[in-house]
């Protein structure tokens, strides 16, 4: 394990390396205009002339994110719960999370932004409901597609229902929550990128519009390229807490 570390560290700084030099020579051959594609130089050159003011922003959407996966995959789990308790309950909120997520994200951005404000609030819920479904599906079919061989034998220790789903239905779906919680990781900062979108005080998507009214193009790929690493690192620091939440699924 710790000798597949460095490995996976060589293998993203190499395709790393590669895509920036396959960025500057595409450039460089098709003579293409700065303010389309700006080579790496100049993206990197407005990234340390403006770190402060990118980190910050970073920042804002960062802690945006955060709140919002945290909220979504708390909430994505407890109603997972109830509709595995309560069948009626069931019946009840599965048309209603179904017409959440029917409907496009950017029909219901500027919505919370009217209800909410240009604050976090909106940001958060909006991250809420991009990735919570994903959560509340992944765990829901693990609830219910528990091995019938531990319902079996949850019936031979006299279990109570609430018994059944702590000690034997949980535990089983503990996989596909993870894979659920995995998916909310990638998504989750879209949410909060799409609420800053439709309006915001700050940001990576604030700094993406006012850079792209002003032609700063270099500034707006600085921008994407830390929401990118916000994404990988999101992700990763989810494999691995994920890995800890249920050791005994190993991954190659």
């Amino acid at each position: 394990m710790t000798g597949a570390l460095p490995l996976k560290a060589l293998r993203i700084a190499v395709t790393t390396a590669l895509l920036i030099a396959l960025w500057a020579g595409l450039v460089r051959a098709l003579e293409i205009p700065a303010f389309l594609l700006p080579g790496p130089g100049r993206v990197a050159a407005a990234f340390a002339g403006q770190w402060e003011f990118l980190l910050h922003h970073a920042g804002i959407t960062a802690y945006e994110t955060l709140l919002g996966f945290l909220c979504g995959v708390a909430g994505g789990v407890l109603l997972a719960l109830v509709m595995a308790l309560s069948p009626g309950m069931r019946r009840l909120l599965l048309p209603s999370i179904l017409v959440t997520q029917a409907l496009p994200v950017f029909a219901i951005a500027p919505i919370l932004v009217l209800w909410l404000g240009f604050g976090i609030a909106s940001k958060i819920v909006m991250a809420m409901l991009v990735i919570f479904f994903s959560v509340t599906s992944t765990f829901y079919d693990g609830l219910r597609r528990t091995d019938p061989g531990l319902l079996d034998l949850a019936g031979l220790y006299r279990a109570t229902r609430f018994q059944e789903l702590l000690h034997f239905r949980i535990p089983a779906a503990l996989p596909a929550l993870t894979s659920g919680i995995r998916i909310a990781a990638v998504f989750a900062p879209i949410g909060a990128i799409i609420g800053e979108w439709v309006g915001a005080k700050g940001g990576l998507a604030f700094i993406m519009l006012q850079s792209n009214a002003r032609m700063q193009t270099d500034v707006m790929f600085a921008a994407l390229i830390l929401l990118a690493a916000m994404v990988l690192g999101l992700r990763t620091l989810t494999d691995s807490l994920t890995r800890r939440l249920v050791p005994w699924q190993r991954e190659d």
